[in-house]
Formats: C-alpha cells, sequence, structure tokens
C-alpha cells in the first residue's frame, strides 16, 4: 500500500512539474496573446495552431511583452524558437520602452538581436544589431532554430542553436550613431518585443521564454 501510494505521489508531482525545469518561464503560451501588447494595435500578429505568425500589416511594427502591464527585465536569459518565409526581416529588442523614434514605426530604446534571411540587410541572424553584426547567418531560417540571449549587468551574450556567436559588454560613455542615440542598457531593465519589420517579412515563433538572473 506504501508503495502504491508513493507511485500515486510521484506521478502528481511529475504532472505539476513544470515544462521549463531550468526555472524558465513561458511567455508565449500558444494559445493567446495573454501578456503580449501591439505598438499600433494587433493585426499584424496571428496564433495559428500553438504558433505566433508576425507579419506588418503596415509599417513596422512591434509585439512587447508588458505581462500584467509593466513586466520589465534587466538580467535574464532568453530562449526563442523561431522560422521565417523566404527574404524576411525581424528583431527581438530588449531594454526597451516601446516608445518609437521615427515614423516607420521603428523603436527609440535598447537593442535588438537580428532576425534576418533577405539579401538586401547585411546584418544577418543572430546579429547584435549596429553593435556586433555578422555578415553570414548562423543558421537556416526556413528550418526552426534556437536563438539564446543572455543579459547580465552590461554585458550580451547571443547562441544561435548551441554556437556562441555575440559576446559584448558595454562600455562606459559609449557613443551612439545620431539614428541609434537609443541604443544603451536601461537601469530599470525593459519590455521584451517582436518586431514586424514589413508588409513582405513573415517569422514564425512557437517558443518564447525566459528566467530571470
Amino acid at each position: 500500500m506504501k508503495t502504491f501510494t508513493l507511485l500515486l505521489a510521484l506521478i502528481y508531482m511529475s504532472s505539476c512539474t513544470s515544462s521549463n525545469p531550468e526555472g524558465f518561464v513561458d511567455l508565449f503560451n500558444g494559445k493567446d496573446f495573454t501578456g503580449w501588447k501591439g505598438t499600433a494595435g494587433m493585426d499584424s500578429y496571428k496564433i495559428q495552431e500553438g504558433i505566433l505568425r508576425v507579419n506588418s500589416t503596415d509599417k513596422g511594427q512591434h509585439l512587447l511583452y508588458v505581462g500584467d502591464g509593466n513586466e520589465k527585465f534587466k538580467d535574464f536569459e532568453l530562449i526563442v524558437v523561431s522560422k521565417a518565409e523566404p527574404s524576411s526581416n525581424s528583431g527581438i529588442y530588449f531594454h526597451t520602452d516601446g516608445t518609437s523614434r521615427h515614423k516607420a514605426g521603428w523603436l527609440q530604446f535598447g537593442y535588438e538581436v537580428q532576425l534576418n534571411c533577405t539579401e538586401k540587410e547585411k546584418r544577418k541572424t543572430a546579429s547584435l544589431y549596429g553593435v556586433q553584426d555578422l555578415a553570414t547567418s548562423p543558421v537556416d531560417e526556413m528550418n526552426w532554430f534556437e536563438l539564446k540571449v543572455r543579459v547580465k549587468g552590461k554585458r550580451i551574450q547571443v547562441w544561435a542553436d548551441g554556437k556562441q556567436v555575440v559576446d559584448y559588454t558595454e562600455p562606459e560613455n559609449v557613443e551612439r550613431p545620431k539614428n541609434r542615440e537609443g541604443r544603451f542598457f536601461n537601469a530599470e531593465g525593459g519590455f521584451i518585443a517582436l518586431q514586424a519589420h514589413d508588409t513582405k517579412s513573415v517569422w514564425y515563433f512557437k517558443t518564447i521564454k525566459i528566467r530571470k538572473l
């Protein structure tokens, strides 16, 4: 009887165990947009069979994870599993407040990890956009791949399918170009955001999870 009771307890504990045993929390639940907010409405985002589809209906737009309204992340590890349709552009932002710097809709503040399989844009997937750029993509964007972004203090590390491709530490008194003046860490952290770059770019996301450090 004791063995049977112990077995039931183990089954119950297993059923209650998170699918993210390493402490990660899912930001995207595969069902709806709970916790997410678009900078220009929600028309650019669809959920199809548990997959998030991102395709701008107009100019550049962004989908912010705001949690209950103001969920900001400072030090964290973020894992995103995504893929694209041919010749598509997107990006993953962090330490942003969601405000735009340009009429085209680009975000004013924060860093961007690039998602890009177009020929026109030379900054390829997994680049730390405009800071540490990759001339060649480390992945095939037509297939599902994993990006891991780790932010601790003023250090940013990026892995693509397990291979580290970016390691950057923001120096003191760093200066940015005029069109990137807001590319800094925020002492309070910021939102995570997905970019809907343009009407011809389509990106898919099936996993978006994070753990605070």
